[in-house]
């Protein structure tokens, strides 16, 4: 079939290629993002392909149907960037990948913890510098403190297991409470306990409407002065001006984030030479406890093996009328 990939990175292009020797499927591949202005770039095509920045709005779904496409294909977990009740009116099936690899973003979200509290970016530089002083890198022991886990799916479970191999406490809030977590220790608790009675807290949950904005003003005035605070999921679920107040009162001890809600504009692409206009953004950066990574939780090399298959084959079971176990429900 033919596909359009939109939001093409060389890295994209290298894995999908490779995966497809098995496909055959015609796959054509563009930079810019999906969006209203960039959907004419499509052309008598019956499958899309995106990823977690492109926006398929009513408008943006509304000019693709008209152009043919029939098959969303989006080549990530979440599938909060797609209208799935215009989706349904417009007969299309939209597929996803359930499961890449937890692993890499729950890794990458101790790595933040890591970095965070024994300061490594700061150790870094001063080494390079030849300054070799210890003031200012104190950390803490993850031994014996209490992580809050938020969202207990595949992830959540991974980072669970990593921290409890530190010698962590575990609490949860999760309305789905996990067994396989439950026989680890792990204690499900309200969300306003968890926050005030962990040292780190994680964010390992989907965006829903429901949970937009679940780390707000109100919710930040439970946490646990000081402490620290993770997000590998996604950036609408941490309202960015109620945190950024919250570290200037030190109520977020640490802040460490590979997404952000406003993301779409910066992420995955080299801004280097340009002056970013995202004043939130920028004033984010300013602070000492903040790290920041660019949405590269993902990016290891078997879950871009994994993404590349599993949207590959989801596709062919469409083309062949198959029932595709990584459709998306449209009834909800």
């Amino acid at each position: 079939m033919k596909v359009f990939v939109f939001s093409t990175q060389p890295y994209d292009r290298q894995f999908l290629e490779a995966a497809n020797h098995t496909h055959g499927h015609e796959l054509i591949f563009l930079e810019p993002r999906l969006v209203a202005e960039t959907a004419s770039l499509l052309t008598d095509a019956p499958v899309v392909c995106v990823f977690i920045n492109d926006r398929l709005d009513e408008e943006v779904l509304k000019a693709i149907a008209a152009r043919g496409v029939q098959l969303i294909a989006i080549r990530a977990t979440g599938f909060n960037n797609v209208d799935l009740k215009t989706a349904k009116e417009l007969g299309m099936t939209v597929v996803r990948v359930p499961a890449y690899s937890p692993y890499a973003v729950a890794e990458h979200a101790v790595a933040l913890i890591l970095t965070l509290n024994r300061k490594i970016y700061r150790a870094y530089n001063r080494v390079r510098d030849d300054n070799f002083a210890l003031e200012g890198l104190m950390g803490f022991d993850l031994h014996g403190s209490t992580v809050g886990i938020v969202g207990t799916g595949k992830i959540g479970q991974c980072f669970a297991k990593i921290m409890q191999g530190f010698g962590c406490s575990l609490l949860a809030y999760d309305p789905y409470p996990n067994a396989e977590c439950l026989k680890m220790g792990v204690q499900y608790v309200e969300l306003s306990a968890l926050l005030s009675a962990s040292d780190i807290v994680s964010l390992h949950c989907p965006l829903t409407p429901e949970n937009h904005y679940l780390i707000n003003t109100e919710s930040l005035a439970h946490l646990k002065r000081g402490a620290m605070l993770i997000n590998t999921s996604r950036g609408g679920l941490m309202d960015t001006k109620a945190a950024i107040e919250s570290i200037k009162t030190g109520q977020i001890g640490y802040l460490g984030i590979d997404v952000y809600e406003e993301e779409e504009a910066l992420f995955f692409q080299d801004l280097s030479d340009t002056v970013i206009q995202d004043d939130t953004f920028q004033l984010l950066q300013s602070f000492p406890n903040v790290v920041i990574t660019a949405h590269q939780a993902f990016f290891t090399r078997n879950a871009l093996q994994s993404i590349a298959e599993t949207t590959l084959a989801s596709i062919t079971d469409f083309a062949r009328g198959r029932v595709c176990p990584n459709q998306i429900s449209l009834d909800s």
